[in-house]
């Protein structure tokens, strides 16, 4: 086998983060055969298809939807989807602490941990990101979800979410963003609540991330709706070895390869803006991990839909409906760009990690999306 650059590095880094040696160069094997084998650039894209692939069946046959749960909560009185999303959340948690635990990740050289985000900007752009998401009715993750079983008016919806996130983070509206609400590279200490307690008390980090993971995991199988428990836990599980295999997978890409991958997970704004640009102006640009979770979510939602009940093309036959729904994807693609991810982003991948202001980028989206259904369903004076 062709030796790749970052092998000895990764040994080394592995033999001080985890004494078991073997394990690593065990890992080094797997990742430099892959690579050698179809490149870093196709590697990358397979990781984000796969687990992309897994969230869209999710989407389509678990009916996992951001939205949904919390109008079923809310509405219905109906907590069977908000366990279920418990469950991916348990899932990804355990599988994330448990690989940082193995030598197999390290949580720390994430992103979501390296970086310091801005808490106004978490509130603010949850809170717009949650009632946009009411007002198109559905999320980043959802809106390809529905384009792949034949809803063109989920097109209209993220193209114009995508350009409005790819317009904050480096078009016209980036101003407003890095003036107001700047991302600042972390002083050197984890951002993430796990390292924050287990510094505080003389704590292992994966040891409370382990113990919180399998906690939410019981609790959601325990609570969750008698008739729907084996389907909806089992699609939970899928979302979450989903959301983990997206960090794992690129960790050892990046330690395995000569380009500069960023460690990330599945997060669906501004990859659909990436994936837009990325189709008009490939040429010279490398393809990034969002950009393939984005086409696995469209592969695994037209596969779900012919499992389904078949694909079928569907337009939007009523133009003030149509215009809510765009300037309501133009409200969650600046949203999400001020709170550093969507509903899935911050809601499932920041969080499984503890990032430190995903907790309240989650809440800011609930309270968001309920005030938004609750302007659409009774008018503006009741919802405030």
């Amino acid at each position: 086998m062709t030796a790749r650059a970052g092998s000895s590095n990764k040994s080394t880094s592995c033999s001080a983060h985890n004494p078991s040696v073997g394990l690593c160069c065990h890992q080094v094997r797997i990742g430099g055969n892959l690579l050698d084998t179809i490149g870093e650039s196709a590697a990358i894209l397979l990781v984000g298809g796969v687990g992309g692939t897994l969230l869209g069946l999710a989407a389509r046959l678990g009916k996992f939807c951001t939205l949904g749960m919390v109008e079923d909560a809310h509405f219905g009185q109906d907590f069977g989807r908000m366990w279920m999303w418990v469950t991916a959340l348990g899932v990804a948690i355990t599988m994330n602490f448990g690989a940082d635990a193995l030598g197999y990740i390290d949580l720390s050289a994430t992103g979501l941990l390296s970086t310091r985000f801005s808490v106004p900007g978490a509130l603010l752009g949850g809170l717009l990101f949650g009632y946009g998401m009411a007002q198109s009715g559905n999320c980043g993750y959802g809106v390809l979800a529905r384009l792949g079983g034949g809803d063109i008016r989920a097109l209209m919806i993220a193209l114009v979410m995508g350009i409005t996130a790819t317009a904050t983070i480096f078009g016209v509206l980036s101003g407003i963003r890095n003036g107001l609400f700047p991302f600042e590279p972390s002083p050197g200490a984890p951002q993430g609540l796990a390292h924050w307690v287990g510094d505080a008390f003389g704590l292992s980090a994966n040891a409370i991330g382990l113990t919180v993971g399998i906690l939410a995991l019981l609790a959601s199988i325990r609570f969750q709706t008698t008739g729907h428990r084996l389907r909806r836990v089992a699609w939970g599980a899928v979302v979450g070895v989903a959301i983990s295999s997206g960090f794992i997978g690129t960790y050892s890409i990046a330690t395995q390869g000569f380009e500069p991958w960023p460690i990330a997970s599945h997060t669906f704004t501004a990859p659909v803006g990436d994936t837009i640009h990325y189709a008009m102006y490939s040429t010279g640009l490398l393809p990034k991990f969002g950009i393939g979770s984005v086409l696995g979510v469209l592969i695994g939602s037209v596969i779900g839909s012919l499992i389904q009940d078949g694909f079928r093309w569907e337009a939007c036959d009523d133009p003030r409906e149509l215009r809510r729904q765009l300037a309501g994807a133009a409200t969650m693609g600046f949203g999400a760009v001020l709170a550093a991810g969507c509903s899935v982003g911050q809601g499932l991948s920041a969080l499984s990690m503890f990032s430190a202001t995903a907790p309240l980028v989650a809440v800011s989206i609930w309270f968001g999306a309920w005030l938004g259904l609750k302007h659409l369903i009774y008018g503006f004076e009741r919802a405030t």
